[in-house]
Order: structure tokens, then C-alpha cells, then sequence
């Protein structure tokens, strides 16, 4: 593997961690939102990643970068509440709270966070490799 392949792939992680991490922050900033129907209430959401393995095979690739495959909303039910006083009760008297869990969610962000900061090491790491083989042929 080339050393400006390695730069290709971490930059594609990184992208991805960041996307995970924007993703988890949207769902901690919502967790403790409220709504009076299910359908309005906010629900988790989750990058989903692959690997681009399209033209991996055709060209004989070692490695092949990360994917955005899109964002799903998380199937997990809503947590419904019986709270007649509050004023975003239904007629029931029911108000409904987000599938989020912050602990789960504190979690992915610190595995983003320390992914992200791994390619950041591979990538410089992989510079100072490249900086000192151009150093050597001085």
C-alpha cells in the first residue's frame, strides 16, 4: 500500500467519525425533548458505514476507503409517559419522549472520538514516514 493510498483512507474515516459524531451530538441535544404524538417525537439516528469495495477487486486494492451509506432513524419505540399537567399532553394525557439513550450514546461519542483521533495519528505518522524517505534522497 502507498503512502498517499494510507492518505486517502484515513481522510475518508475521518470524515466518517466526524459525521458519527455530529449524528450523536443531534441525538444527545434531542434526548430530553418532549412532543404530545408519536409521530412528531424525535427519534435516534445512526450513520450507516461500508466499505467502497466497488473498485477494490478490479484494481487489486490492499485497502479501500469508508463510506457514508446514508443515516437511519433507530427502530427502538418511543418511551410514552401518562403526565396530564404537562402542557404538551394529549388528550390522553400521554407525552412522548425520544429512543435515546444517553448512556449508549455518550459512548459512541467517545469511540468516535478516539477513531477519529487514530487516523489523525495514522495520517501524521504516514507524513513523517514521507517527509523523511524525500529526506533521504538528498
Amino acid at each position: 500500500m502507498s503512502l498517499f493510498n494510507v492518505f486517502n483512507v484515513t481522510g475518508s474515516a475521518m470524515s466518517a467519525e466526524s459525521i458519527r459524531l455530529n449524528t450523536t451530538s443531534s441525538n444527545l441535544a434531542n434526548a430530553n425533548s418532549v412532543s404530545s404524538s408519536a409521530k412528531e417525537t424525535y427519534k435516534a439516528r445512526h450513520p450507516i458505514f461500508a466499505a467502497a469495495l466497488q473498485n477494490a477487486g478490479a484494481q487489486r486494492q490492499e485497502s479501500v476507503p469508508v463510506q457514508v451509506k446514508g443515516i437511519v432513524e433507530s427502530q427502538k419505540p418511543l418511551r410514552a409517559e401518562y403526565n396530564p399537567q404537562h402542557p404538551m399532553a394529549n388528550a390522553e394525557g400521554y407525552i412522548y419522549k425520544p429512543n435515546v439513550n444517553v448512556m449508549e450514546e455518550m459512548a459512541n461519542m467517545i469511540s468516535a472520538s478516539r477513531s477519529y483521533q487514530s487516523n489523525v495519528q495514522v495520517a501524521d505518522a504516514s507524513k513523517q514516514m514521507l517527509m523523511s524517505t524525500l529526506k533521504m534522497g538528498k
